[in-house]
């Protein structure tokens, strides 16, 4: 009996976690189609320049939310203690995080997506560049690219949940294990598994190394 009731758990489990979290993670794509929303009023008002701060690691998620943050709505101010710091604020969590993300209010200053470094290097340096290079400093310097080099906006991923967050384990885009919530450059999001997106440059998941930069595809 004991044996029977413990099969029975172990095939209730995957249902019961995957009801538990299909509410947050519709919650979590409707906080990417803010951020999505966020986006396009910043390319209205930079010319259809996609952000960039000169910060090869802008695809951080505590590093590209201060460019966005007016569109946010979000009252985002350094840590006195560190001004300097971006990775640091003093703000009440509300639209960067995901309801189902442990790790971001530990880790991340409770920022749960990142932004493709394809908008902020030229295809040549995203066909140039390793998984390595993303962690790097100067060796490839930051260029803005515009809305209009866009050959594939529903096509090419702009932000994503960075940890597969609704599913277990939990892992970064480097990894063909797990899904996430993907938003696009022209505003909608998608939930796909990563094994759904094609290789990058990488070999790997990675929206950040599209082949083809922001002229590339991530799906079909």
């Amino acid at each position: 009996m004991i044996a029977i009731l413990s099969v029975l758990a172990a095939l209730a489990m995957p249902v019961y976690f995957g009801a538990r979290e299909l509410p947050r993670r519709t919650t979590c794509a409707s906080i990417l189609r803010q951020i999505g929303l966020a986006f396009s009023m910043y390319l209205a008002d930079w010319d259809g320049a996609f952000p960039n701060t000169g910060d090869p690691y802008l695809w951080m998620g505590r590093r590209w939310r201060w460019p966005l943050a007016p569109y946010l709505g979000e009252a985002l101010s350094g840590d006195p203690e560190r001004p300097a710091d971006p990775l640091h604020s003093t703000r009440t969590p509300r639209i960067l995080v995901c309801p189902s993300d442990a790790t971001a209010p530990e880790k991340y200053d409770s920022t749960s997506y990142g932004y493709s470094a394809a908008f902020y290097h030229s295809p040549t340096q995203i066909a140039a560049m390793t998984t390595a290079d993303l962690w790097q400093l100067d060796r490839f310097r930051c260029v803005t690219q515009k809305e209009s080099a866009v050959a594939f906006p529903a096509q090419k991923v702009l932000a994503a949940e960075w940890l597969t967050n609704h599913t277990s384990p939990s892992v970064g885009w480097w990894d063909w294990r797990g899904a996430r919530n993907y938003l696009f450059v022209d505003g909608h999001v998608n939930y796909l598994a990563a094994r759904r997106l094609h290789a990058g440059v990488s070999g790997l998941p990675d929206p950040n190394l599209t082949v083809g930069g922001v002229g590339g595809k991530d799906v079909e």
